[in-house]
């Protein structure tokens, strides 16, 4: 089983990552999502990291060309899945959107497809639930910046079959990054270590001590190559909050996010990409 023709279901950052890591390998790419603008808006993003790949040279000019024709684009999700072998579903973390997602691709996609999720903390069993194929789906989440991040969980469902998860290990391999096999509980391995950690932050940030203080005390008292905060208003709050909130559902009490997380999502204050989040980006 080998996955040569992609799909990507959602162009936001990490959509878009993940069409241009698998286009650089090779891989013929359907990127869709249903707002042209954000389509429009990620092929310039994939423009501008293929720029810096080059400029860095660690593409060439004929590369960075290349991995962008193998990139198509489209509003339709028909068009996108019906003739791949491989769809990465990748919008936001909302259990019941992806799982529609998931319904809909089942119904457009070859019989021998596999569907995956890029989901950070979301069950693979219950989106594998709704398709008539759950042998076929598992996880595959990618690290935020895709084309910088070598780690990548693969996680089978109850019911995904061995050869779909030893294919999707093999697959990672192939795009040049490290596959990590992880298992179905909420937040696999990497978010339900990390958002605990980051949450603890915002109560330290909570307690009184100030967040470049916070952030200046991981870095170099545990060599971390980015403080929480920073970390935090790189992904999202709103993103952190959430999947504090998909742990909590399945651990417990342990995995309460921060009242102060909870406020700053209702104030808007995000991060990065709101322009605040525990620093100002509006300048």
């Amino acid at each position: 089983m080998e996955f040569k023709k992609i799909a990507v279901i959602g162009a936001g950052v990490m959509g878009a990552g993940i069409a241009q890591v698998c286009a650089q390998k090779g891989c013929s790419v359907w990127l869709q999502d249903i707002s042209k603008p954000a389509l429009d808006k990620a092929l310039e993003s994939i423009i501008k990291s293929l720029k810096k790949g080059v400029e860095k040279k660690k593409l060439t000019p004929a590369q960075k060309e290349d991995t962008l024709t193998r990139i198509v684009t489209t509003t339709h999700l028909p068009e996108a899945v019906e003739s791949v072998d491989l769809i990465i579903e990748a919008v936001f973390e909302n259990l019941e959107v992806k799982k529609d997602i998931f319904r809909l691709v089942d119904q457009y996609a070859l019989p021998n497809a596999v569907i995956a999720s890029n989901t950070s903390a979301l069950p693979i069993t219950a989106m594998g639930a709704v398709t008539n194929r759950p042998e076929r789906v598992l996880g595959l989440h990618f690290m935020n910046p895709v084309p910088l991040m070598k780690g990548v969980e693969v996680i089978p469902g109850l019911d995904t079959a061995k050869e779909v998860l030893e294919a999707g290990v093999k697959f990672i391999e192939d795009l040049g990054k490290e596959p990590v096999k992880a298992v179905d509980y909420a937040g696999f391995i990497v978010t339900r270590i990390l958002d605990a950690m980051l949450n603890e932050a915002v109560n330290c940030v909570a307690d009184g001590n100030d967040p470049g203080e916070v952030d200046r005390a991981m870095k170099i008292c545990t060599n971390f190559p980015m403080g929480p905060c920073e970390l935090i208003d790189l992904a999202g709050a709103d993103i952190v909050y959430h999947g504090l909130n998909t742990l909590k559902d399945e651990f417990g009490e342990r995995f309460h996010a921060s009242p102060l997380l909870k406020k700053m999502v209702r104030a808007g204050h995000v991060g990065r990409k709101s322009g605040q989040g525990f620093y100002d980006y509006s300048k």
